[in-house]
């Protein structure tokens, strides 16, 4: 699973690229405004995906090297 959310964390670099792009193309405000709410959605996704991860290690698979507690307040952080 992390590594899925790995992969994931990759689209908003794309995005967040094709922005400075269009920034330094001088490209529609609009268009530019709605390419940075996909940038913050995939960015969430990945962070979720990640912490989702996390969760699961400390509570599926015993790891006791986890604070849960950490992980639920990041997850909440989130929201």
């Amino acid at each position: 699973m992390l590594q899925a959310a790995c992969g994931d964390s990759r689209a908003p670099r794309g995005q967040l690229a094709g922005v400075t792009r269009m920034l330094e193309e001088g490209k529609d405000c609009k268009d530019i405004v709605t390419r940075l709410a996909a940038v913050s959605k995939a960015l969430d996704r990945a962070g979720f995906a990640i912490i989702g991860s996390g969760l699961e290690q400390c509570l599926v698979r015993g790891d006791s090297s986890m604070d849960t507690g950490d992980l639920e307040k990041d997850f909440l952080s989130l929201a």
